[in-house]
């Protein structure tokens, strides 16, 4: 928390990087869900892999944890004019929006029910939104009890690591 930016920065394979995500959020899954990445070959963003890849996973792992069995995870990875955008959707449980600006407070629960069955701290969001201040980022968080929530990562175009990205369409919001 001491420095404004990854004391590593590297062109980082979103691709690569998301890829071994799914992986783990396929093993983690245990064939619950329906798991699906969409993400363009050669996207690179600037910055510490290790940080994004506990930024991502957190979300990726958080959507498998809250999305009962037989559910649907669509983590996307898109470009655009306004930079890069990661999004995590889930068809889970849903959050109310009186607990949406709160989430990525550290230590900030919706409810202590849910952590003593899922293992949390309270610290993963928290962690996900240092880190895309750390790479020129943001998290915006949309969500209904009962539809499920989006979550999603937005880094400015100057995090790119190449010039000229792949544009994929906006992916449609829940």
């Amino acid at each position: 928390e001491c420095s404004e930016h990854p004391a590593e920065v590297q062109p980082v394979a979103i691709d690569h990087l998301l890829q071994t995500i799914l992986n783990d959020a396929l093993a983690l899954s245990a064939g619950q869900h329906q798991i699906s990445l969409e993400v363009a070959e050669g996207s690179a963003l600037k910055g510490s892999e290790a940080e994004l890849h506990s930024a991502f996973s957190n979300l990726v792992f958080n959507a498998v944890k809250y999305t009962p069995a037989q559910g649907s995870i669509c983590i996307r990875w898109w470009t655009d004019r306004q930079g890069a955008h990661l999004s995590v959707t889930d068809s889970g449980i849903g959050i109310e929006a009186r607990h949406l600006p709160r989430l990525a407070e550290r230590f900030y629960r919706v409810d202590s029910s849910r952590s003593s069955s899922t293992g949390g701290t309270g610290l993963g969001l928290a962690i996900v939104k240092h880190v895309l201040l750390r790479h020129a980022g943001r998290l915006e968080i949309r969500s209904r009890p009962g539809e499920g929530s989006t979550f999603t990562c937005h880094f400015a175009p100057s995090a790119l690591a190449s010039s000229a990205p792949a544009e994929l369409p906006r992916p449609e919001q829940p």
